[in-house]
């Protein structure tokens, strides 16, 4: 009998391999050699969320792909179209709830997670045109500010505090976010991607998320951090900017040892990444409809 396929594990083992390797999933959420910016959507266009982007980042940056769109192979022909001989699957996790009684004879809600395979357009012939429209380019912004931005992060009233001082942070004790300078930054990119890191950490004050309390010891202290590496990508993807990282390799050593210790960790993280980053889409305004 062949063992039960733990989905856990499964997920966890892949992202793990990708950071020894390197090349975190968060890092690469540019999908294909034309470098588009894209979060995955499924055949409807709905938006994947938390771990399954991940997930899905890490196949299409494997593999090449460019196209956004995934699909499982039934909706594929529904469509019209046909997964291509040899081609393989990637997975994704569904989630959901099921009752059961307990020993006291009371039903309860419990959740479970159960993976299944979806095919990216690019592995699929005879496809409406529309499923092959390569993602927009990330936003070319040299050393220019950008206005545009510059409003998006004043709406999500966030208060951010510029100084001379050469350190970019956000101060829980405080509650606000530290600059330098856009000047000080070798591009505008730059000072915006680090902006949304530190904005994802602004979303976890008690105010807020209440994510972040206290840093209670070195590995929570890590823990906070991959949500905001991989929440700032998430917000890069919507907003357009590239994602630039200064981490430490006390930090990557940090999430290995979280993730190896709880299979269940990294999910929590792109789970915790996620809220983080509708958080400030809605404080700005530009909040979506969550998608299942």
């Amino acid at each position: 009998m062949a063992p039960k396929f733990d989905v856990y594990a499964h997920v966890t083992d892949t992202i793990i391999a990708e950071i020894e390797a390197g090349t975190p999933p968060w890092r690469k959420p540019w999908t294909g050699s034309a470098s588009g910016i894209a979060l995955p959507t499924r055949h409807n266009g709905e938006e994947y969320r938390g771990i399954n982007i991940l997930m899905l980042w890490v196949m299409a940056a494997k593999h090449g792909y460019v196209s956004s769109r995934w699909m499982t192979y039934k909706q594929a022909q529904e469509l019209g179209g046909q997964v291509r001989k040899g081609e393989t699957s990637s997975t994704v996790v569904k989630y959901g709830t099921f009752t059961r009684e307990n020993e006291q004879g009371i039903e309860e809600e419990l959740p479970y997670a159960r993976a299944y395979r979806v095919f990216n357009a690019d592995q699929i012939e005879g496809l409406p045109e529309d499923y092959y429209i390569r993602p927009e380019a990330p936003r070319d912004l040299g050393t220019a500010e950008d206005p545009e931005l510059e409003a998006f992060f004043a709406r999500t009233g966030a208060e951010i505090v510029t100084t001379d001082e050469p350190r970019a942070y956000y101060s829980p004790a405080k509650d606000h976010i530290h600059m330098p300078p856009v000047a000080t930054f070798l591009s505008a990119k730059g000072y915006f991607a680090t902006l949304a890191h530190e904005s994802i950490h602004w979303t976890g004050s008690e105010k807020r998320l209440e994510r972040i309390k206290k840093f209670a010891n070195r590995e929570a202290y890590a823990f906070e951090e991959l949500v905001a590496e991989i929440g700032a990508c998430f917000l890069g993807a919507q907003i357009g900017v590239a994602p630039e990282f200064d981490q430490s390799a006390a930090y990557v050593e940090g999430w290995l040892k979280a993730i190896k210790e709880d299979k269940r960790a990294i999910f929590r993280a792109a789970s915790e990444a996620q809220k983080a980053a509708d958080f400030v889409l809605a404080a700005a305004g530009q909040s979506k409809a969550a998608a299942a």
